[in-house]
C-alpha cells in the first residue's frame, strides 16, 4: 500500500459496496408481487386508536371514514386518544361516533405515551381484541383496510404494515416528491423484503399488531420514532413485521420543505436514536440465532450511518482527484459497468414505480424535482445526528381536511378502482 489512508479509505470503500449491492439487489424483488390467495371471512377484532393532538380540522373526516369500511361494525371499535387537546378535537371525534379519551401530561408528551396510555387501559377494558390498528388524525382509509389485516392475521402474521399512500400529492412540489418517496419505498423496499421474508418496518399510521403480542411484550416505544422502536424491540423476539400491500392508508404530505425538514430532522433524530439502543443487541440476537432478518434489522438502522459515510466519501472523491492520497478500489472489485447499472437504477425505479400506480400527471411532473427531495436528506441526516438525544416532540399542524368521498376514487394505486366504485355505490 502507498498511502496511508488506505487503513480509513479501503473499509469504508467495503462498506460503500456492500451497502449499494445489497439495498439494490433487494430493490429489484419489488418490481413485482407474489400471487396470494385471500382469506376473505371476517373473522379477527379490531381496535382503532388514533392518537391526536390539536386535530380538529381532520380528526372528523377519518372517524367518518372509519365507519363506513367494508368490515362488520360489530367486529370493530373507534378510539381516539385527545392528548393534550386544546382545541375542539375531543368534540368532533365524539360526534361523529368515536369513544374519545382525553389525556392531559405536559412532562410525557408524544405519540408514544399517548398509545401506551390508551394501551394499558384497552387491556383493563371487559370487551377483548385481536389485534389494535393505529392511525394518524390526518389519515383516510381504503374501504378494505381492515379486510386485508384480517387475511394477514387469520395467516399467523402478527405485526403489520399497510401501505403508504399520500391523500394529497398534488398540493405543491414537497408534497409531489414527498408520495413519490413513499411510493417507491413502499415498493422497493417494503414489497421487495416482503417477497423474500425479511423484515419491514412500522411506519407509524397503518398499523397492525396482534394484542396478544402487545400484552406479552408491552408498548414501551416512547422516542420520537416509536414505530421503529417497537419493530427492533419485537424483531429481537423473532416476530418480523410483515407488509400488507393492499391495506391502503392515505396520510397528508407536507406542505412546505420548512415542515417537511422538520419532519424527517424528528426521524433521522429518532433513526439515531433507536440505532444507539438496539444495534448491539440486535448484533448478538442475530449472530446467536443465525438470524438474517435480525441482521438485516441492524442494516436498517445503519442507513442514516450509510449515508454520512457515503456522502464524506463523495466529499473526498473530489480531493482525491486533485492529490490522490488513497487506493481506489471502487471499480476494482466492481466493473464500470455494474456502477452504471445501479446509477441508472436510481431513476429506473422511480419510474417502474410511477408506471405502476398508474400516476397522474402530475406527479410524473414533480418527478423532476425528486432528487432535490433525495439529496435534501443529507443536511437532514447531518443534522439528525447532531439532535439524537434531543427527544422533544415537534408536532405537524395538519390541515388538508379532506373527506373519503374526495379521496377514493383519485389516488393512484396498483389496486381495483371497481372495488372502490361498487362500494360508493353500496353508500
Amino acid at each position: 500500500m502507498n498511502y496511508i489512508f488506505d487503513y480509513i479509505m479501503i473499509p469504508m470503500q467495503l462498506i460503500i459496496i456492500f451497502f449499494t449491492l445489497y439495498y439494490f439487489i433487494i430493490a429489484i424483488f419489488g418490481i413485482w408481487r407474489r400471487k396470494e390467495e385471500k382469506i376473505t371471512t371476517p373473522e379477527k377484532s379490531f381496535a382503532i386508536i388514533i392518537a391526536a393532538h390539536n386535530e380538529e380540522q381532520v380528526i372528523g373526516q377519518l372517524v367518518e371514514n372509519l365507519q363506513v369500511l367494508r368490515y362488520p361494525r360489530e367486529l370493530y371499535d373507534i378510539f381516539v386518544v385527545a392528548d393534550n387537546c386544546k382545541d375542539r378535537t375531543a368534540q368532533i371525534a365524539r360526534n361523529a361516533g368515536a369513544i374519545v379519551y382525553e389525556r392531559f401530561n405536559l412532562e410525557q408528551r408524544g405519540k408514544g405515551y399517548a398509545m401506551e396510555w390508551m394501551f394499558a387501559k384497552l387491556f383493563r377494558m371487559k370487551r377483548k381484541y385481536d389485534a389494535v390498528v393505529v392511525f394518524d388524525a390526518d389519515n383516510l382509509v381504503h374501504p378494505n383496510f381492515l379486510l386485508e389485516m384480517n387475511n394477514r392475521l387469520c395467516k399467523g402474521e402478527k405485526v403489520i404494515q399497510g401501505y403508504l399512500d399520500a391523500k394529497n400529492p398534488h398540493d405543491t412540489w414537497i408534497a409531489g416528491t414527498f408520495a413519490i418517496s413513499f411510493w417507491v419505498v413502499n415498493h422497493i423496499w417494503h414489497l421487495a423484503k416482503y417477497n423474500i421474508g425479511l423484515s419491514s418496518v412500522l411506519g407509524g399510521t397503518g398499523m397492525c399488531i396482534a394484542t396478544d403480542v402487545l400484552q406479552k411484550f408491552g408498548w414501551g416505544a416512547t422516542c420520537l420514532t416509536e414505530d421503529m422502536e417497537f419493530t427492533m424491540k419485537v424483531l429481537l423476539k423473532g416476530i418480523r413485521t410483515t407488509w400488507a400491500h393492499d391495506a391502503i392508508v392515505y396520510d397528508e404530505k407536507p406542505l412546505t420543505f420548512k415542515q417537511s425538514w422538520y419532519q424527517r430532522k424528528r426521524w433521522a433524530q429518532g433513526h439515531f436514536d433507536v440505532a444507539g439502543r438496539y444495534i448491539p443487541r440486535l448484533l448478538y440476537e442475530g449472530f446467536k440465532r443465525r438470524d438474517i432478518r435480525i441482521l438485516d434489522g441492524v442494516l436498517h438502522l445503519l442507513q442514516p450511518h450509510f449515508l454520512i459515510l457515503s456522502t464524506i466519501f463523495v466529499l473526498l472523491s473530489y480531493i482525491y482527484h486533485i492529490v490522490p492520497f488513497y487506493t481506489n478500489i471502487l471499480y476494482m472489485v466492481l466493473p464500470v459497468e455494474v456502477w452504471t447499472v445501479i446509477a441508472i437504477g436510481q431513476y429506473v425505479f422511480p419510474i417502474i414505480v410511477l408506471a405502476k400506480i398508474r400516476a397522474h400527471w402530475k406527479s410524473w411532473l414533480y418527478l423532476i424535482f425528486y432528487p432535490i427531495f433525495v439529496y435534501s436528506w443529507i443536511p437532514i441526516t447531518f443534522m439528525g445526528y447532531l439532535h439524537r438525544n434531543d427527544r422533544e416532540w415537534s408536532h405537524t399542524q395538519h390541515t388538508r381536511g379532506l373527506s373519503y368521498h374526495d379521496i377514493l376514487l383519485t389516488q393512484p394505486g396498483d389496486f381495483p378502482k371497481e372495488n372502490l366504485l361498487s362500494k360508493q355505490a353500496v353508500k
